[in-house]
């Protein structure tokens, strides 16, 4: 049986990767930290998911499953020598620990086999995941180390939604995870070292930087551009879900979508058609009024810190446009709708940095936060910087 060397036994861990390759006849040996998790898989070797959808629940059982804790170094770097694929779903903070561990198995891989690459799958919403991980390694191995060589670094988009599931539900299973359908898992079909493994529902591409981009610009922006209109049109709603249902939230929410994914067309001539991306909008909001992902206003829409930022789901598709010469409007309004952003979670309160961000917003001004928070640069971003304060005009929140 081949072998899959999995950091992290969090839910996309367990709901999506490991699933996708033990259903696929892959052993799947999990390392993370966190010992009760390690431990309940060595005594069960399976664990259950539970698809959650508009449609009964569907129960899957995932076999052939196993743990290593993180901190138990030899034994991880034992498992990566000899693992025929590994993945990486820890987190950004994580992937420092976890590479830490990979380092030295790759290590011990070439003492015991030569030049035997390792193929590893980054499933992290990171943009360029690879770069990033690829420097971590070179300074544990060295530059005498043939990384390019003998390691795959696979970067991927991760479209998966996990279900918010109740506490009492995790008390009873340790294990149990809730998901969502949606089973595909894009990659970066060049990245790969070693033949691309038969497993259902990996979805391997020429130019991930693309994928990577309509993950960004279209699920992620969608994601906001309804959170922030539909808190501006009804303050008191609470779910996702339920905002989706009233029309004009809807409408706002698709056009705008089919905005950005007109600049990914011009950005990306030939990879995507605009029937394609149609259809993939009308899935993800079919997607994004699933009841069962319990997704609320307040998570969709909060952390405005790093979702207003340059790098991030509105001012990167604004840039993009503007340096396209495609239509905008929308998306400067949804930036517009984010400074005005207010919801709070079930207690009514509003995440501590969002919070702060109101507060600056308020005291000095658009301009200041656009360059000191927003990431955009005086100089080199000054065009989208008139460009987003004569769409705004001196738009400044009330406390």
């Amino acid at each position: 049986m081949k072998k899959l060397v999995l950091f992290g036994a969090g839910k996309i861990g367990r709901s999506f990767i490991g699933q996708l390759f033990a259903r696929s006849g892959f052993e799947v040996v999990f390392v993370d930290i966190h010992e009760p998790v390690i431990k309940e898989l060595n005594q069960r070797n399976e664990y259950d998911i539970i698809i959650k959808s508009d449609h009964p629940d569907v129960i899957i059982k995932v076999n052939n499953v196993r743990g290593v804790l993180g901190s138990e170094e030899d034994l991880v770097a034992s498992e990566i020598s000899d693992a025929d694929i590994a993945a990486v779903s820890v987190g950004v903070k994580g992937l420092p620990g976890a590479f830490g561990n990979i380092a030295k198995g790759l290590l011990l891989r070439k003492k015991k086999f030569g030049n035997r690459p390792l193929d590893i799958i980054l499933a992290e919403n990171l943009r360029n995941a690879d770069q990033y991980v690829k420097n971590i390694l070179l300074k544990i191995l060295g530059a005498d180390y043939p990384l390019d060589d003998l390691a795959g670094l696979i970067e991927t988009s991760i479209g998966k939604m996990v279900p918010i599931m109740p506490l009492e539900e995790q008390k009873k299973d340790l294990l149990l995870v809730y998901a969502e359908p949606y089973n595909t898992l894009i990659l970066d079909k060049k990245a790969f070292r070693n033949t691309i493994p038969d497993v259902k529902g990996l979805a391997p591409k020429d130019n991930i930087k693309a994928w990577v981009d309509r993950k960004s610009h279209i699920h992620n922006f969608g994601h906001v551009a309804a959170a922030y209109m539909g808190f501006l049109s009804y303050p008191s709603a609470q779910f996702l879900a339920d905002i989706l249902e009233i029309p004009c939230v809807q409408r706002f929410t698709r056009n705008a979508m089919l905005e950005s994914a007109d600049i990914l067309i011009r950005k990306y001539p030939g990879e995507f058609t605009k029937g394609e991306l149609t259809s993939h909008i009308d899935d993800l909001l079919h997607r994004f009024k699933n009841r069962s992902l319990g997704d609320t206003v307040f998570r969709v829409g909060c952390d405005l810190k790093r979702k207003l930022h340059r790098n991030d789901r509105i001012l990167g598709p604004l840039i993009d446009g503007m340096q396209t010469e495609s239509k905008v409007n929308k998306i400067l309004l949804t930036f517009a709708n984010g400074l005005r952003f207010r919801a709070g979670d079930e207690n009514g309160d509003q995440l501590p940095d969002d919070l702060e961000f109101s507060k600056i917003l308020h005291l000095k001004g658009l301009p200041y936060v656009l360059c000191n928070i927003c990431g955009l640069h005086p100089t080199d971003d000054l065009k989208v910087i008139k460009k987003i304060l004569s769409a705004t005009g001196k738009l400044v929140p009330e406390n």
